[in-house]
């Protein structure tokens, strides 16, 4: 679609870049104009905690059942050539730097998790799980989209504090992982002593 602008006559348009213009009606628009305002705020907080991620975080239109997507900018890269573009033995860091954050994250104001997130954050923008869930959202939104993360260790991570959170487990809480016991509690090894006294003598 990126090169076929055209065909048969009819325009074509990429659903996964910005600017899509789907069909509205003035009710529509008025909704979509008082949405806008309603969640400045929390667009503008979603974007000082992903930073340098993404380009800009605003409000969509597009979408129905999903709180967030991610999509590209007009001549940025698709999932796909970036997976492409990645995959290159001779690629260009500072190309790759470049369009890799021509990324756009729109936010659905009529799903519950950006309602709820919207609240928590107007009481508190610094509370430490808005961050945790921000980037969360983020990096679900990347997979669900398409593309794929620069470290999946750390989504995972997140995945398990916010299981531990649903089950109301303390990270305190938590014991040593089979397998991990203490250096202290382990006895010594047989013969431990007679090779070091061996070694002295050898000295």
């Amino acid at each position: 679609v990126q090169q076929l602008k055209e065909y048969d006559g009819k325009k074509l348009v990429s659903i996964t870049k910005e600017g899509l213009q789907l069909p509205e009606d003035e009710e529509s628009k008025k909704k979509f104009e008082e949405d806008k305002a309603t969640y400045e705020g929390l667009c503008k907080a979603m974007k000082d905690i992903l930073d340098k991620k993404v380009e800009k975080v605003v409000v969509s239109n597009r979408l129905v059942s999903s709180p967030c997507c991610i999509v590209t900018s007009q001549y940025g890269w698709s999932a796909n050539m970036e997976r492409i573009m990645k995959a290159q033995a001779l690629k260009d860091s500072s190309t790759m730097g470049y369009m890799a954050a021509k990324k756009h994250l729109e936010v659905n104001p009529d799903h519950s998790i950006i309602k709820a997130l919207k609240d928590k954050v107007d009481v508190d923008k610094n509370d430490k799980s808005v961050k945790d869930l921000v980037l969360l959202m983020y990096e679900t939104a990347l997979l669900a989209s398409g593309f794929s993360l620069e470290e999946p260790a750390v989504h995972a991570n997140r995945i398990n504090r916010m299981i531990k959170l649903g089950l109301g487990i303390d990270e305190e809480e938590m014991p040593a992982p089979e397998g991990e016991a203490s250096t202290e509690d382990m006895p010594p090894l047989e013969g431990e002593d007679d090779d070091a006294s061996r070694m002295e003598e050898v000295d």
